[in-house]
């Protein structure tokens, strides 16, 4: 095991004063054992802790990463724009820029509104839909996350047709009745959701790749567009949340790969370049509903900082270039192909999907993972031992089964071989 003697330290210093001594959850390596690694410094395709390890990234900040870590043109547009300001409160240029370049990439977005993070994107764009319709139901998946809004933190019942119950103390159990949730890939379900609730439902939400239940195919087995088909017909806005898979299965995310359009789409991650951004967007009767246009209200002191704005611009034009999905297809597919192949030769059972640059392997013995059910079958415990194997290799990738991987442009074929045959020694050893 590498020296993590100073990540130890920090890790006892930070629960001092966080909560589990982290900023977010899944960093405190709950599900996979361990110690959190404390990062210093980052650069293409990898970080470098406080006691000196380096490692191959396949995090990528959650997924922003995609040009790879402290790219020179982010930096020094960031460091120009802060020259003259890193926050106004006003109005600026740059929000307009980023606006256009949205707006002329992303299929149903016709007008946008930036916020600070992805989870205030999806709480908007469902009040935003609710003011719309003049219904308060909302349809989720089973395991689908969505961000941290009270309406959201909601799994299912008793049945896939019965009302949510609350997944996180101090949401109230008559908000959560809101919230109808459904397993993925499950039609029959939908249908009786919307059969007993006529007239009802505001919305659907839905990561149309999901990412935070371990990336899932809901596109080959048609349920993208079933879902686009009866939203239709219910008179029911279909919300696309692409805060992690938008910019990274096709330029326009996977609303143009899969030529399925959504009524409103939630963005964030890419469109900051990895720093705090969120945004939600779409057809213009819609998104003139919100104020000062309209009644729905939503505002923000750090909505269209600067910083952020211009981040998300040099990020963004250079994902334009056709070039770049193709280089990602194929980084994406040498790996994940390497990975799939890794594990039947060690006698390892997996499957996984994958869709453009992003990911996920599931140690299980069942031939596919596309529902949240499906995911709670794989064998966790030995993902927290390859986890922390391929640590020790060099490797750091998401502290979660139900996370995916993510390769950026950075990410050479020397780094996707070293990554492949780290993997066929850390399997070797669970």
């Amino acid at each position: 095991m590498s020296n993590i003697q100073k990540s130890e330290i920090d890790f006892n210093k930070a629960k001092a004063v966080l909560p589990g001594g982290v900023n977010s959850p899944v960093r405190a390596f709950k599900g996979v054992g361990g110690t959190p690694r404390f990062f210093d410094h980052a650069k293409g395709a990898y970080v470098t802790d406080v006691d000196g390890n380096k490692y191959i990234d396949y995090v990528g900040s959650w997924g922003p990463m995609i040009l790879g870590h402290a790219h020179d043109a982010v930096i020094n547009g960031i460091k120009e724009t802060a020259d003259k300001g890193v926050s106004f409160g006003a109005p600026c240029e740059l929000e307009i820029d980023l606006a256009e370049l949205v707006i002329d990439m992303v299929p149903s977005i016709e007008v946008v509104r930036f916020v600070s993070s992805g989870s205030e994107a999806t709480m908007s764009a469902l009040r935003l839909a609710r003011g719309f319709t003049h219904r308060d139901k909302i349809l989720k998946f089973e395991g689908g996350y969505h961000g941290h809004a009270d309406g959201l933190l909601v799994k299912a019942g008793s049945g896939a047709a019965t009302f949510g119950v609350p997944d996180s103390a101090g949401v109230p159990a008559d908000y959560a009745k809101l919230t109808l949730t459904a397993p993925f890939n499950d039609k029959e379900a939908v249908r009786k959701l919307f059969a007993d609730n006529k007239g009802e439902i505001a919305c659907i939400i839905v990561e149309p790749v999901p990412g935070n239940t371990g990336v899932m195919d809901l596109y080959s087995t048609g349920f993208l567009q079933f879902l686009r088909d009866i939203c239709t017909e219910e008179g029911t806005l279909l919300i696309f949340d692409e805060v992690m898979c938008g910019f990274r299965v096709a330029p326009g995310g996977a609303q143009e790969r899969f030529g399925i359009t959504p009524d409103l789409t939630c963005l964030g991650k890419i469109i900051g370049g990895g720093l705090p951004v969120g945004a939600y967007g779409g057809r213009e009767d819609i998104m003139r509903q919100i104020a000062p246009d309209g009644p729905v209200y939503q505002a923000g002191t750090l909505s269209g900082n600067p910083l952020a704005m211009r981040a998300g611009l040099e990020t963004l034009s250079r994902l334009r270039d056709p070039k770049v999905y193709e280089a990602l297809e194929a980084k994406s597919a040498h790996l994940f192909d390497g990975l799939l192949a890794g594990c039947k030769d060690a006698g390892v059972p997996a499957c996984g999907n994958r869709f453009g640059s992003m990911f996920t392997i599931f140690f299980t013995d069942q031939e596919k993972c596309n529902s949240y059910a499906d995911v709670c079958k794989c064998d966790l415990q030995l993902f927290g031992k390859f986890f922390n194997a391929m640590l020790d290799e060099g490797i750091y990738l998401a502290p979660s089964q139900f996370e995916a991987a993510f390769v950026s442009m950075a990410h050479t074929d020397d780094d996707i071989y070293e990554t492949i045959a780290a993997a066929g020694r850390a399997l070797a050893k669970c």
